[in-house]
């Protein structure tokens, strides 16, 4: 197993989704034991969301956790970096959860926290069919991999960032631009008038910006 060619591998994804969809199809070749995998993740602690998979079950293990409240993937993103359930059934760490799970064919189960950072929390989770799937290996892989996994992810929402921010400040200068020509105005002026409208209005600028340079007009415009 070649952890650094798979590092690599993962910070070459162009793209946040692009990165999130090839750390689950990597893991499940990576670490022993996994014939499924997804990503979780949860912003400002409130909006949990399944965002990649490697099919159709780790979404549905994901919602029979939704609906409980409860599940090894939720620990793993609140509480616990490592998570192991070799008996998903019949585990009564999470019973409501447990009772969800009978009819999904999955037996066992590994999560790992994936980041944190502020208040947005990540989990890989890994799903087998059969009982006890994964090992003490497995546990010791799945965390390299993990650890691999958060830089590749962080460094692909740094870029996304990075490029809404310049979309941001380039559609803000066009939408400068038409205000200025429109009302002979200066830079600082044109400015206020688009902050102005973004208040009155409590959209954000950006997409203020985005409406003046795409239909020309603004919900509001009093030089």
């Amino acid at each position: 197993m070649q952890l650094t060619g798979i590092a690599r591998d993962l910070q070459r994804q162009r793209g946040e989704q692009a990165t999130m969809d090839a750390i689950a199809h990597s893991a499940v070749g990576t670490v022993p034991g996994a014939e499924h995998a997804g990503i979780m993740t949860v912003q400002g602690r409130r909006e949990v969301r399944t965002v990649a998979t490697t099919g159709a079950l780790p979404g549905e293990v994901d919602q029979a956790q939704f609906d409980a409240g409860e599940g090894p993937c939720l620990t793993a993103l609140y509480a616990a970096k490592t998570v192991s359930v070799p008996d998903v059934v019949a585990d009564d760490r999470w019973p409501a959860f447990a009772l969800r799970a009978a009819d999904l064919k999955v037996g066992s189960m590994l999560s790992f926290q994936l980041y944190v950072e502020d208040e947005d929390l990540g989990a890989l989770n890994l799903y087998s069919s059969a009982l006890g799937a994964f090992d003490e290996e497995s546990e010791h892989i799945g965390n390299l991999f993990a650890g691999h996994a958060a830089i590749a992810l962080a460094a692909a929402q740094e870029r996304t960032q990075l490029g809404d921010a310049v979309q941001t400040r380039d559609l803000i200068g066009q939408a400068k631009g038409i205000l200025m020509e429109r009302h002979q105005v200066d830079a600082d002026r044109a400015f206020a008038i688009l902050v102005r409208a973004s208040q009155h209005t409590n959209v954000k600028l950006r997409d203020i910006a985005e409406m003046l340079t795409t239909t020309r007009k603004l919900p509001t415009e009093d030089v």
